[in-house]
Parts: C-alpha cells; sequence; structure tokens
C-alpha cells in the first residue's frame, strides 16, 4: 500500500507526525508526501526551508516527499488539493490520508456531493451577499440544501480542505481511496492543547523571533528534549533536558540572558536519543572511508554523567559498544551515504570526517559531524595509529586511500581531562602547574600557558593525561596513576573515566 499525504508542514507538529504515524498504522509499505516548498498556500513564504520541513517529514515516517509546484501550493483550496492529488497520483499512491476536525467521511463525501451538484451554484447565487464572506455564503447555499449540522462543518479549514480533496479525486478520475483521521488538541489557529499546537500558532511565535516560539514548540513535544545553540559553544552548548521546564530554561538562557553570547542568540531543538555514544574520526579522500579506532568520550562535568555537559572529560577507546556488525551497518548506512552526499551535490570532502553517533534501540543515530579531529578524542585515537599520519594525509588528498591500508593497534587507551574546579561554568586560573617527568611525556596541554619558565592554569579543561596498555582496564589504571603525578590549584577530573566502558566490556564477555 502506498499512501499519499498532500501538506504544509510549516512546521511540522505533533498533529502532524500523528497523521504520518497513523498512515503505518493502515498498513503503509510506502508514505508519499506532496509538500509545498518556499511558498504556502496563504501566498507567504514559508516560515521554515522546505529542506529543514522535508527532513522533518522523513525523521517522523515519510519515504519521500516531493515538492507540489508553487502555483498549486499557493492557489485556493479547489487547486490546491487537486495539485495535491495529481501529484500523488504520478507517485503511484493508491490511498489519500488526510486530516480533519470532525473525521467524519461519509459527511465530507456529501459535502462534496453537494458542492459539486448541479443546483449548487444556483443556490450560492441565490444566497444573501450582505457583508457575508464566500465562505459564509458558500455554507449558506449548502445549508439550504442539506441540514445546518453538515454544512457547518465547512466553518473548519481543514474539513473544507478534506471536501476538496474528495472533490479533487472525483474530478481528476483518481483510483486513489480516501481516508481521514480526526483531529486532536489545538484548534487550526489556536493556543497549545494537551501536548499538540498548531502549525499556524507555532508560525505566528516563530515569525515574531523570540524565544516563546522555542518553547511552545517544546511544550508541544514534550521531555526529554534536547537544546543547542546554534553557534560556537566549545562543546558546552548542549542540554539535555529532562523535564519540559528545564528545556524552557534552557531556551530562556540562550536566548535571553545570552549564556553563551550570539552563539545562542538561536537555538536548535532536537529529538531526544536514548543509548551509548561512539565517536568515530575517519579518513577519507572523497571516495574511500577508513575510520580510526571508535572511542567514547565522557561529556558530563560530574562523575555519573551527572552535571552540565562539557567540551570532554576524557576519553576511552576502543569503544566496547561499537562491535563488528554496528560498524559495517554504520558503513554501508552512514558513512558512505554522507561522503557520496557530498560529492553528488558538488562539495566533495577529504580529510578527517568525524561521526559523533548514538547507538539506539532503532539502530545507529547521527548526532553530528565535525570536518576536523574531535577533542579529547584525538588524544586516545591517534596514539592507536600505526601508520604514519602524514602518509596517510597525503592518501586523502591524492584519492589514493584505498591503495594503501592504514593500520591499528589492538591497545587500548584512556585520557583522563584535568579541568580547573568549576568547570564549565565559573573557575579560576593562572595557577602554577607541576608534573612529573613521566607524566609530561603523557600530557596533552589544552588551557595553559607559559609565564617564563612556568606552566600556569589558563582556561577550563586544563590538560589531558593520556595513557596506553593492552587491554581497557590497564590504560585506565595508568592514565589516573600518571594524573595523579600532575598537580595545580582547584584541580580537578571526573574519578570514573572509563567505567562506563569497561562495564560495558564485561557484559558482552
Amino acid at each position: 500500500m502506498v499512501i499519499g499525504i498532500v501538506c504544509e508542514f510549516d512546521p511540522l507538529h505533533r498533529g502532524h507526525a500523528r497523521l504520518l504515524s497513523h498512515a503505518r498504522a493502515l498498513g503503509a509499505d510506502t508514505v508519499v508526501c506532496a509538500m509545498s516548498g518556499s511558498f504556502t498556500q496563504r501566498g507567504s513564504f514559508a516560515a521554515l526551508s522546505k529542506t529543514a520541513r522535508a527532513e522533518m517529514a522523513v525523521r517522523c515516517g515519510a519515504d519521500l516527499v516531493l515538492e507540489l509546484p508553487t502555483p498549486w501550493a499557493m492557489s485556493p483550496a479547489e487547486t490546491f488539493a487537486r495539485g495535491g492529488v495529481r501529484l500523488l497520483a504520478l507517485a503511484g499512491a493508491d490511498t489519500l490520508l488526510f486530516g480533519s476536525e470532525c473525521g467524519d467521511l461519509p459527511a465530507l463525501r456529501c459535502l462534496a456531493d453537494c458542492l459539486d451538484s448541479p443546483t449548487f451554484a444556483d443556490h450560492l447565487t441565490a444566497a444573501p451577499e450582505s457583508g457575508l464572506t464566500f465562505a459564509a455564503r458558500r455554507q449558506a447555499a449548502a445549508a439550504s440544501l442539506l441540514d445546518n449540522a453538515t454544512a457547518a462543518l465547512l466553518q473548519s479549514p481543514n474539513n473544507t480542505l478534506a471536501v476538496e480533496y474528495l472533490r479533487a479525486l472525483r474530478h481528476t478520475h483518481s483510483a486513489m481511496t480516501p481516508c481521514t483521521l480526526r483531529r486532536e488538541g489545538a484548534g487550526h489557529d489556536g493556543a497549545p492543547e494537551g501536548d499538540t499546537a498548531s502549525a499556524s500558532f507555532l508560525r505566528e511565535l516563530l515569525r515574531q523571533g523570540r524565544g516563546e516560539a522555542a518553547c511552545a514548540y517544546i511544550e508541544a513535544q514534550g521531555a526529554p528534549i534536547v537544546v543547542k545553540a546554534d553557534g560556537l559553544a566549545l562543546g558546552k552548548g548542549v542540554i539535555v533536558a529532562q523535564t519540559v521546564e528545564e528545556a524552557k530554561g534552557a531556551v530562556r538562557s540562550m536566548i535571553e540572558d545570552k549564556a553563551f553570547g550570539q552563539s545562542g542568540a538561536r537555538v536548535v531543538i532536537e529529538e531526544f536519543m536514548e543509548g551509548p555514544e561512539v565517536s568515530v574520526l575517519s579518513f577519507t579522500d572523497g571516495e574511500t572511508v577508513v575510520p580510526m579506532v571508535s572511542s567514547m568520550d565522557h561529556k558530563c562535568a560530574l562523575d555519573g554523567d551527572k552535571g552540565p555537559n562539557t567540551g570532554g572529560m576524557g576519553t576511552i577507546a576502543p569503544n566496547p559498544c561499537y562491535t563488528e556488525k554496528i560498524a559495517d551497518e554504520c558503513m554501508q548506512t552512514i558513512f558512505l551515504p554522507t561522503i557520496r552526499a557530498m560529492k553528488a551535490e558538488g562539495r566533495p570532502f577529504k580529510g578527517c570526517l568525524y561521526f559523533g553517533l548514538m547507538l539506539t534501540k532503532d539502530g545507529p543515530k547521527v548526532v553530528e559531524y565535525n570536518c576536523r579531529f574531535g577533542d579529547p578524542e584525538t588524544q586516545v585515537v591517534l596514539p592507536l595509529l600505526k601508520s604514519d599520519l602524514l602518509t596517510v594525509m597525503q592518501a586523502t588528498t591524492s584519492g589514493t586511500l584505498k591503495d594503501g591500508p592504514v593500520e591499528l593497534s589492538t591497545d587500548s587507551a584512556c585520557c583522563v581531562v584535568l579541568a580547573s574546579n568549576g568547570y564549565p561554568k565559573k573557575y579560576e586560573s593562572g595557577f602554577p602547574i607541576t608534573m612529573s617527568e613521566e607524566a609530561a611525556a603523557h600530557t596533552y596541554v589544552a588551557g595553559a600557558k607559559k609565564d617564563g619558565d612556568r606552566l600556569l592554569t589558563a582556561g577550563g579543561r586544563v590538560l589531558g593525561v593520556t595513557a596506553v596498555a593492552p587491554t581497557l582496564e590497564e590504560a585506565v589504571k595508568e592514565a589516573y596513576r600518571l594524573s595523579s603525578e600532575v598537580d595545580f590549584a582547584n584541580k580537578y577530573c571526573r574519578s570514573d573515566i572509563g567505567r562506563r566502558a569497561l562495564a560495558a566490556q564485561k557484559e558482552r564477555e
């Protein structure tokens, strides 16, 4: 079964997600959406880009999103519906699914028959004008042929559009079977009701450009949910909110209180994903992708993965959650498609590409991309690269990565970040750093500066101490031993780097 949906999704909200979910519940093998592009039926610019809206649709269950040509997208309901039906018919849809306020298909059919009846035009002409809108006159004409209750269904915009879909099916001689889903929650132009806000309500808030828009969206989506600063925030601009109030507080902190300056002037709201995180740094020459050893970052400031997000409090490699089977799946469904898509867009990429992944119950999902080595992942990944780094990078630029194997160590590595107490919020710096000669040989400098012969703290994350050993347990133990030989005032580090990985490793065994 191929189910077609005519839509704008500007923006896509829970009511729309429910419609897409209902398509699957009906037994759809494929869900095709005919969606407005940059302009909407109201003759205005869409509040969100067509690319963003198409992506939302796919994430909520659509298999294919086709752009409804602008002349149809900007037309009144009759032409809008007819254009959408024609496009879906060309796409092979055999069922047309649409929302309506009443959810009563027989009543909607009755109205469609009425509007197409030979006598309707006469009744419409006879309807008193007396300052009435066309919609009101049409309803009055329908009431003269039907009963008032049925005609009153035309007062609701989605019922009106549903009637036009039924008329379009008839006028285009379409074999598609119509199916309607009753609207729940907020009215067409109403404020949020229950867990749903109307698209018109969300659009208005978006156009105002205030944090209320994001807060309204959060209200509609519920929690847990992720709030991100849209600009560069040194890895700290991500809030995983467990409650709606926490998420709204994060929005206000970023937009109104300028917690991240201009980086937080705009925010990104993302769905919450649950599962182990994996960082995979890879080499690519635009055709071939060669992943390095996987790693596990520890972003939260406090033990037990609690507290605010940071730029990273430590890492281990390899990540025991990243099995060979998952690695193969990521290569086929994420890594290679990413490279091929960039090439297809005329933007081929060569160099180091960072994949931040979440291993969810529905499979691996992309959290973020970075076109660089990641910190502090690099501190554990590069020590496990046995091949010469320069040679590998030359192969990425020359397009010969497939010709020279990249050799990786089977050892394990652990990096413990030594931070200033209070990071990532308020902390003091300028304190002298001392360390043993052995520790110095395994230490990467981050937030520190030279003052004559002295090394002083000069940031939140001050140093990263890395150890390599045959096993992960040994690497973790050695990293903490070396860290104990480094000292400065207000020194702080997590005490559980690698604990989660060791537990996952033991579970696999």
